[in-house]
């Protein structure tokens, strides 16, 4: 710090690193050109001299088109690298024609998961089209029928409206059958109750067919309609004995086929779903029901399951009334707008006084006590709701109105029960 060095550089020295490859670097003095410096490979007298005129692809030996550095494209589709604004195409790998007309993809990007479809698309999940397998080949077994050209395709009919005189007639005719079931034998009822069950599980498994899937629907119906026999006959250690050869029954099924193009993973899941949400839900009504052959009981039975249907009538007929009227907030948007919070609350209280009428009348010789008719209201105002709600769920799901149309603008017999099941 006492004295000062000085420096001072001959204007014509220039920095050199030894035997560098890069040459001799310019002096800080120079003014800028704005070129980039080439590679002066010929300084090294091991390797040939490189062709100033040729052009260094470094990608060469990767792919023949350009990097694409995200997988998730905007929306347009479009992707921009830098401020070239090139635009690739999506890999071909993603692409995949129909080989009778190339010019058709069967899909095309990035598989994603949306509300309505199967996470095992893309490998032998839901089944493709007829016509055509899960490569995209033409598959003779499943015949060559293409869809239509979106330019010939007319638009569906528009939805029948609500008959509700028709629906009305219907249900009072439905509940003429019910009480005269019960007023004569309890195998009347359980008649009834087959038949229900029968026609539900039919509904089901030929929506579901029709969306796509392939189910085992032999297994799956006879199961339905056996569960609540059995359960009627022999109780409730019959459930797990007839579910078991219904599970035996599906797989089987699957197991006999010809390839993994028959999708066994969610076809028996489908067929399953069917046999418990039907069948078994159905057998809790004949379990009901075997309680008036209990000798000294003959009325428990029958008194139960027609309060049941007491509390579920009411519990709709409140919910559509209040909903209609004063309905603001729905239960869940997603699943049914038209469900409300208001209507769920005006369902429970129409329940609740349903039974209370029961219960000042004398009409049940079994429900006497208004503890226990409020427990039994209770249940109802929970479990007829969720039953509603979870058929609104699979329907949004498979994107249909309704299982069936056994009642014009109101559905079918899934439709109407869908709230017995689940009380």
């Amino acid at each position: 710090m006492g004295s000062e060095a000085t420096i001072r550089l001959d204007p014509s020295d220039s920095f050199s690193f030894g035997n560098s490859d890069t040459g001799p670097l310019p002096h800080w003095t120079e003014p800028p050109t704005g070129e980039v410096p080439a590679v002066l490979s010929t300084q090294r007298h091991d390797v040939t001299p490189a062709d100033p005129s040729d052009d260094l692809d470094v990608w060469s030996s990767f792919s023949d088109r350009a990097p694409v550095w995200s997988d998730d494209l905007p929306p347009t589709g479009e992707v921009r690298l830098g401020a070239t604004g090139e635009q690739p195409r999506q890999p071909a790998v993603t692409d995949v024609f129909d080989e009778a007309d190339p010019s058709v993809p069967v899909r095309r990007g990035p598989g994603r998961i949306t509300i309505g479809t199967d996470p095992t698309d893309e490998r032998a999940g839901r089944p493709m089209p007829k016509g055509r397998s899960r490569s995209g080949r033409v598959d003779p077994s499943r015949g060559t029928t293409r869809p239509a050209p979106a330019t010939s395709r007319t638009a569906p009919p528009p939805p029948a409206g609500r008959d509700m005189p028709l629906a009305v007639a219907f249900g009072l005719v439905l509940a003429a059958v019910f009480i005269a079931a019960l007023l004569w034998k309890p195998w009347a009822v359980l008649a009834v109750i087959v038949a229900v069950v029968l026609l539900a599980a039919v509904e089901f498994y030929d929506k579901v067919a029709e969306k796509g899937y392939r189910p085992a629907t032999v297994a799956g119906i006879a199961a339905s309609v056996g569960l609540p026999l059995a359960a009627y006959w022999v109780g409730e250690a019959a459930i797990p004995l007839v579910l078991f050869l219904a599970l035996a029954a599906t797989v089987l099924t699957f197991v006999t086929s010809t390839s993994i193009e028959s999708s066994p993973l969610p076809n028996t899941a489908i067929t399953l779903l069917g046999v418990v949400w039907i069948g078994v839900l159905g057998a809790f009504a004949a379990l009901i029901l075997g309680w008036s052959n209990v000798a000294g009981q003959p009325h428990v039975g029958t008194d139960t399951l027609f309060l049941l249907a007491l509390g579920v009538v009411a519990n709709d007929v409140g919910a559509l009334f209040v909903g209609s009227a004063a309905g603001r907030h729905p239960l869940r948007e997603w699943i049914s707008p038209q469900k409300t919070i208001e209507g769920f609350v005006g369902g429970a209280i129409m329940t609740f006084l349903a039974m209370i009428v029961v219960g000042a009348s004398g009409t049940s010789d079994t429900w006497t006590s208004t503890s226990d008719l409020v427990i039994l209201g209770i249940v109802i105002s929970l479990a007829a709701p969720l039953g509603d709600l979870t058929e609104s769920m699979f329907k949004r799901n498979l994107e249909i109105k309704d299982f069936g149309n056994i009642i014009r603008g109101h559905g079918g017999v899934l439709d109407r029960f869908d709230g017995f099941l689940f009380t």
